[in-house]
């Protein structure tokens, strides 16, 4: 790795962070770049550490350097106290010379908080009622308080992955003057489709169909349908993929109800035999998933596969997603405990996760500091327990 880029994180342990240096070749360890401490009365108070005898650099050992930490939400630490080590982690890098320094944050911390009680308090692709602005009576504009205070403590560039909320990509492009990236998935989760879920039984396969659980989903979705296309474009047994687009009425906080758009391009009736593919970028509860996935298996689905982007591993998701409706789970380490098998619980017998440290690093190469090419051809690697069924067949295809 370019000595001049240093990989950190924020806390002593961050998985992600970890991985995302190795995949970088930074030799050293994050605990050999930056002691993470904190004082008696616990404030916390990282440093960078320098030569001590280096008496003539004081205060500029970062100087021309740039300073890329990884924040993962993961283990004891809660994302308020991770959110304020990266603005001292960050303050630490430009008080110490530090050129540049780019946040990557694969789950974008206050991203649900996207708006606000006035009208200049987010801008999105509907149009709020008065009961939308109610529902934000009394609280903050949380998502704009974050990234005013990540710029202001040093931040120059911000990457995730799959958030999505044109309010919060709108306000971190503005207050970030354009340096913020949002990673889509939508090609890897094609490449993973291609190449190992479709080739367990090519011979029988109609074609995936891709389905959007509601309105929210089906830009994402219809982007993978077109990479998933592309990609099996040559294949000696080409198969064609389909779109199904849902709509979700909430009847209560804990109830909805799915049904097929009138304008989706495949209908409910045209799915029987057929391996769906249902995509959302976050799952929290469950139940809308779950509803969605007992209609597909309703009208005839063979199998249904939920594919996740950040999968929050609360006991209510696992009982929810723990319904038969649901075969398989394909999700991302975006939440690195999610790699934890006690995390994943009775879920580890159907449940596929995609590590997506390569994908970061291409994109940290390619398209946030512009050093190179890609580092990677394939963007993620496979972590499965030997509990699920396909273990062998998943193991035996990995590159």
């Amino acid at each position: 790795m370019n000595g001049e880029i240093i990989v950190v994180g924020t806390v002593s342990d961050d998985p992600l962070a970890s991985d995302v240096a190795s995949s970088m070749k930074q030799e050293a360890d994050i605990s050999d770049l930056m002691s993470i401490k904190c004082f008696a009365n616990s404030e916390f108070c990282p440093r960078f550490l320098c030569d001590e005898n280096d008496m003539t650099r004081i205060g500029r050992s970062l100087e021309g350097k740039t300073v890329v930490i990884v924040s993962s939400c993961s283990g004891e630490y809660t994302r308020n106290s991770r959110a304020m080590r990266t603005f001292l982690v960050a303050r630490a890098a430009k008080d110490n010379g530090a050129q540049r320094v780019v946040l990557v944050e694969p789950d974008l911390f206050y991203s649900a908080q996207d708006r606000g009680p006035r009208p200049e308090h987010g801008r999105v692709d509907f149009t709020r009622s008065e009961t939308d602005y109610k529902k934000f009576d009394g609280q903050p504009f949380s998502a704009a308080l974050y990234a005013e205070l990540l710029r202001t403590s040093g931040i120059d560039d911000v990457l995730t992955v799959h958030n999505h909320s044109t309010s919060v990509q709108e306000l971190f492009t503005r207050q970030f003057n354009g340096n913020f990236l949002n990673i889509s998935p939508a090609r890897l989760y094609a490449d993973y489709l291609a190449n190992h879920e479709f080739v367990r039984h090519p011979e029988r396969h109609l074609g995936f169909v891709l389905c959007a659980p509601d309105r929210g989903a089906a830009h994402f979705v219809s982007e993978v349908y077109a990479h998933l296309t592309e990609n099996t474009r040559n294949m000696l047994l080409p198969m064609t993929p389909s779109l199904l687009m849902m709509d979700k009425e909430r009847c209560s906080e804990r109830k909805v109800i799915i049904k097929a758009h009138k304008d989706s391009p495949t209908c409910l009736e045209d799915i029987a035999g057929r391996e769906v593919v249902v995509f959302d970028d976050m799952v929290r509860t469950g139940n809308t998933i779950v509803e969605c996935c007992k209609s597909l298996k309703a009208a005839g689905a063979l199998r249904v596969i939920f594919v996740v982007t950040h999968f929050y591993s609360s006991p209510e998701v696992k009982e929810n997603l723990n319904d038969a409706s649901v075969d398989d789970i394909i999700t991302t380490n975006t939440l690195p405990s999610i790699l934890n098998r006690d995390m994943q619980g009775r879920l580890r017998r159907k449940m596929l996760i995609l590590k997506i440290e390569r994908l970061i690093v291409n994109t940290l190469l390619s398209d946030v500091l512009r050093i190179g090419p890609p580092s990677f051809k394939r963007q993620y690697t496979i972590d499965i327990s030997r509990k699920n069924p396909r273990w062998r067949r998943t193991i035996d295809l990995q590159d």
